[in-house]
């Protein structure tokens, strides 16, 4: 009986036909279990199913890949032997799968088909429904052109995509799965949005899970992933953004079963920075730092690149495409690092320059979007390009500040730095960070206006010390002053030994300026302090 199911057509135009109906209800009576027909859109029966009494298992339908079309080109037609109509596990996997169609039928206690149950997904909407339940009807009353209805389906959700496509934005769920605090978690998720804000993306949601075990395949716990694909379908996401950093296993894993584009924080990071180097070491770095994260990740792209190549040349052992491709990543590698080391002699000249003329030198680090690049423009009168974003500048600006009785040091304005920096960004813009290593005062500029600025200053601290300087001496400036309480803010500044300015009011700079001569030249004004102590 379930042999011959295989041999059932399905017109297009319907979703089973009542004959179908019955071979399918009379084999489920037969042997107690539910029994289910995958159907592709040209009627022909691709799966039969046998199940359990309660439920039927899905096979892998990666075959039917979703391409262009937004839904997967079949439809899943199963028994219920008591009669219920479709229950949450049909709708989940409705979802989950995106099939055409999903339907119940009713097995009657005679074998013959009951009601027919059908749900079918729907596009994006306000309401944030996902799918259409149907009123249960008999199937010989079935008057739905299954053909009609999924064209109709896919033709809005394509308007829906192009609705998408014209604003240029990718459309994120932000995800954080950790075995941190909720309250840590909190904090980190808020700062990945600041990321995603700043790259363009368009933040439809935010998810926190807290574990006492990390998944290692998918980090997020079965149930918690089923929501998430859900929950984008229901608001039209087109992208999964990880807080932690992913392996490139679990970018495969979580991408093949989500079937959406998944980046974690590292390479989110990675993509600003590329959207905004404009130096040539900048540009140089950045792309560096993305083939060293992407080298890894060759080896989970596709089984495709593991066909070794053919023609005349090629035959025998051969080359396979994945080792090609890697091999060139490595050369590449090589070749920038090279020229990053071209670029590197040109900055040792300039800075011995500096050196000899005995000039002292002050260099600007902190967090991102701290101000660090409004203070540089206001103290030099430049125009550095600052943002409300998180890394708006990631070239190194160096410019003169004149102080009275004739002297004067050399600013330079540095890239900002954030939590957990990736240790491919952090080597990669070494380079750039070693111009500070001459330095003999860093300015530590802090947002006094974020609730998290104290975590802030450690995470600037401990990358000053991983990339050895330590030794320099540091004045904290407490920037955005004027956005919170005066009395608290000078009590920070005192705790800290530091000071309290806002960058976008040059009349707050007095205890700055004298702090900066005070800290840089001895008291005799002939030898900057810091360089004659060298």
């Amino acid at each position: 009986m379930l042999e011959r199911l295989y041999r059932r057509r399905t017109p297009p135009h319907m979703v089973i036909t009542p004959e179908a109906a019955r071979a399918l209800t009379e084999a489920s009576a037969e042997i107690g279990r539910q029994v289910g027909l995958i159907i592709d859109r040209s009627g022909s029966i691709r799966n039969v199913l046998v199940g359990t009494n309660k439920d039927i298992f899905i096979p892998d339908l990666s075959e039917h890949r979703l391409g262009s079309r937004r839904l997967r080109g079949v439809r899943l037609i199963h028994t219920h032997l008591k009669g219920q109509p479709l229950n949450q596990e049909d709708l989940t996997d409705l979802a989950l799968l995106r099939l055409d169609l999903m339907a119940a039928v009713a097995v009657q206690p005679d074998g013959l088909p009951g009601a027919i149950s059908i749900a079918y997904l729907v596009p994006p909407n306000p309401d944030q429904k996902l799918h259409e339940v149907l009123p249960p009807r008999t199937v010989h009353a079935l008057d739905i052109d299954a053909a009609d209805l999924i064209a109709d389906i896919e033709r809005q959700m394509e308007r829906a995509e192009a609705v998408r496509e014209v604003a240029k934005k990718d459309r994120a769920i932000l995800v954080s799965v950790s075995k941190k605090s909720r309250h840590e978690q909190e904090e980190s998720i808020e700062e990945l949005k600041e990321l995603a804000r700043t790259d363009g993306i368009t933040i439809l949601d935010a998810v926190i899970q807290r574990l006492h075990e990390i998944n290692p395949r998918y980090l997020l716990g079965e149930g918690k992933l089923k929501d998430l694909i859900i929950r984008s379908q229901q608001l039209g996401a087109d992208l999964i953004v990880f807080d932690q950093n992913l392996s490139p296993a679990q970018v495969k894993a979580i991408g093949d079963i989500t079937e959406m584009r998944v980046i974690d924080r590292t390479q989110l990071i990675l993509d600003i920075f590329a959207r905004r180097a404009h130096s040539g070491d900048g540009k140089v770095q950045v792309e560096l730092a993305q083939l060293k994260y992407r080298l890894p990740r060759l080896s989970e792209r596709s089984t495709a690149l593991s066909r070794l190549t053919g023609g005349i040349g090629g035959r025998g052992p051969g080359e396979t495409r994945l080792e090609i491709d890697m091999r060139r990543a490595r050369d590449k590698i090589r070749r920038l690092e090279k020229q990053l080391e071209g670029l590197g002699k040109a900055r040792n000249q300039r800075r011995e320059r500096r050196i000899q003329s005995e000039v002292p030198i002050v260099s600007i680090a902190g967090y991102t979007n701290a101000g660090k690049s409004t203070l540089f423009n206001m103290l030099t009168r430049s125009e550095v390009k600052a943002e409300d974003l998180l890394f708006a500048t990631l070239d190194t600006a160096t410019r003169r500040l004149r102080f009275p009785r004739d002297r004067e040091v050399v600013i330079t304005d540095t890239v900002g730095f954030i939590k957990d920096l990736p240790k491919d960004l952090l080597g990669a813009f070494r380079a750039t960070l070693d111009e500070m290593q001459d330095a003999d005062l860093i300015l530590h500029v802090v947002d006094i206006s974020n609730p998290r600025f104290e975590q802030q200053m450690e995470s600037v601290d401990t990358i000053l010390n991983e990339i050895g300087l330590d030794h320099i001496p540091k004045l904290v400036v407490f920037n955005k002053a004027d956005l919170v309480n005066p009395f608290w803010a000078k009590a920070i500044a005192s705790r800290f030994n530091g000071v309290v300015c806002s960058a976008i009011k040059p009349d707050t700079f007095g205890d700055l300026l004298q702090e900066i001569e005070k800290r840089v030249w001895s008291e005799e004004g002939s030898q900057p302090s810091v360089r004659s102590a060298r």
